[in-house]
């Protein structure tokens, strides 16, 4: 039966159901206005035509089977393009097969999908994406005509999970939609009627596929003329994309890890750009999945969904705009360390006016990844201005908003974020900077920076004793590209209480690991080319084993 797409990108995102288990999926769907399910309801039949009125003229639709007979299930949608019959939507039936319907003159789309009780024989699909309405017309939807979409992975022994098909049609400046969604791998498709003009008709194909140990997302996008009848590739291992996805145990607490035996966690991957469909699948914690992906549909949209405690919100992470290079892998690791401030997308502070915005994470991954709800035992901000205290507030960084008088100030905004049951990861963020402020006229960003901490930690997140490792450092925000400086990088292995400090080289330090079982904590004190601050500590960034 015809569904609607999830929203384009930069839409809300609306996962209508969990991940199953590894080996099986789980599908998100959303429906998009516009789509001829979500065209406006239908007008009053407005007669003949008059002077005021337009012409209106009877569309019959003819339905056969694939054996030439009445078809036992049929679904059509005649939506309106352009003319006076835009926006209006008709589900023409009868039982005979043959259904009719009066219209106001005008572009349609005209959609069917044709069945019957048997799941193995499949559906038809057969769209005519121009329907120029300027008389009494006949339209015969002939299942007869359709040809199957074959589009397989190069595993032979993966499942297939969903497949979803989706038409957009432009005329005149409007655009209508059709889609598509089967469970089963049993989709045959037709064009009907003329052709369109040239680049009006624009279509992808999705389908995903579970394995042991992941999946495929296979993904196409067409333009032309026509609506596609049938589709076949067979796609080699060579035409595809990884996507690495590594979860390690996320901290909560009391002490007890997310990844505990027994708890999934749940990545949603679908296209970045156009009308789609997405899967779930789930990943063990700890545990590795690999998604291969095709270049063909563009960039990748990620969710990644963490299980939450009874009463808490789940936690999430979203990575827009993966890029997908045949024959490349790109790993990402989720709720790993170090974890600490970051400045990534929109994070950071602005000034309009005399109102300062906040939006800081504290606590993104060590892949730099923000959770949507990140866990902490305790957390505190506070705004100083002319070392006076202006503002106080519990709870985190993100989305804050202070008030502040008008006029240029130094200030100092500091914040301590306590995570007393994060095993192996940060137990404690403690962070403070120091900028100058004045009245803005606008929005102006506030130049503030972080540092971010990369070693390459082992598959459970740990770093190996006794022995040196080079730990990259990199700078966010106001002092990045060359606008550092003084920069002091700082270990301690006994929690905070006595620090070393660790020469920078070539973006890097060296830390001298200390004996298994020993958390590293580490600082960061810099300072801009415009002379604000950063002190940054993060204790108990990481563990080793």
């Amino acid at each position: 039966m015809t569904t609607s797409p999830l929203l384009p990108r930069r839409s809300v995102l609306r996962v209508l159901t969990g991940a199953a288990a590894l080996g099986g999926a789980a599908v998100a769907s959303v429906r998009v206005p516009g789509s001829a399910a979500f065209a406006a309801e239908p007008e009053t039949e407005r007669g003949t035509g008059s002077a005021t009125e337009p012409a209106t003229y009877t569309l019959t639709i003819r339905h056969l089977g694939r054996d030439g007979r009445v078809p036992t299930r049929y679904r059509t949608s005649v939506t309106g393009i352009s003319g006076p019959g835009a926006g209006r939507s008709e589900q023409p039936h009868d039982a005979s097969g043959t259904a009719s319907v009066r219209l106001p003159g005008g572009r349609y789309l005209l959609e069917s999908s044709l069945w019957t009780d048997r799941v193995p024989d499949g559906t038809d699909w057969i769209v005519q994406p121009r329907l120029d309405l300027d008389r009494d017309t006949t339209v015969t939807v002939d299942a007869r005509t359709t040809a199957p979409v074959d589009v397989t992975p190069p595993d032979a022994a993966a499942a297939f999970l969903t497949g979803g098909m989706f038409i957009e049609v432009t005329h005149e400046g409007a655009t209508r939609m059709a889609s598509i969604v089967k469970a089963t791998p049993t989709l045959r498709t037709a064009h009907l009627g003329p052709g369109a003009e040239a680049g009006s008709v624009r279509q992808w194909y999705d389908s995903y596929w579970t394995t042991r140990t992941g999946g495929y997302a296979l993904g196409r996008t067409f333009s032309g003329t026509r609506a596609l009848t049938g589709l076949t590739h067979h796609y080699a291992a060579a035409e595809l994309a990884a996507l690495e996805l590594r979860a390690l145990a996320r901290p909560d607490r009391g002490g007890a890890a997310a990844g505990a035996a027994g708890i999934d966690l749940s990545p949603t991957l679908g296209p970045a750009a156009g009308p789609s469909i997405g899967a779930s699948w789930s990943v063990p914690v700890p545990g590795t999945a690999t998604l291969f992906v095709t270049p063909l549909r563009g960039a990748w949209d990620l969710v990644y969904t963490a299980p939450a405690a009874p009463g808490t919100r789940p936690n999430r992470y979203f990575v827009d705009g993966i890029a997908a290079r045949a024959g490349t892998t790109t790993t990402h690791t989720f709720d790993g360390p170090v974890a600490g401030p970051a400045l990534t997308g929109r994070a950071g502070v602005e000034r309009d006016g005399d109102t300062l915005t906040v939006d800081l994470p504290l606590l993104a991954d060590g892949d730099g990844h923000v959770p949507t709800a990140p866990s902490f035992d305790t957390a505190w901000a506070g705004l100083h201005r002319d070392g006076v205290l202006l503002h106080a507030r519990s709870g985190l960084l993100d989305r804050a908003t202070f008030t502040v008088p008008p006029g240029p100030a130094p200030y100092r905004l500091a914040a301590t974020v306590v995570r007393r049951g994060a095993t192996g990861a940060t137990t404690r963020v403690n962070v403070s900077w120091t900028f100058r402020s004045a009245t803005t006229a606008g929005p102006v960003p506030v130049p503030v920076s972080v540092v971010r901490f990369s070693p390459g930690l082992g598959p459970d997140g740990t770093a190996a004793a006794g022995s040196p490792m080079r730990v990259p450092v990199t700078v966010q925000g106001a002092a990045a590209g060359g606008r550092v400086r003084s920069l002091t990088v700082s270990m301690s292995a006994d929690g905070g209480r006595s620090w070393t400090v660790l020469p920078v080289h070539e973006g890097a330090v060296t830390v001298p690991n200390p004996a298994a079982g020993t958390s590293v904590s580490l600082r960061a004190e810099l300072t801009d080319t415009d002379g604000n601050t950063l002190d940054q500590t993060l204790v108990d960034a990481y563990r080793t084993g």
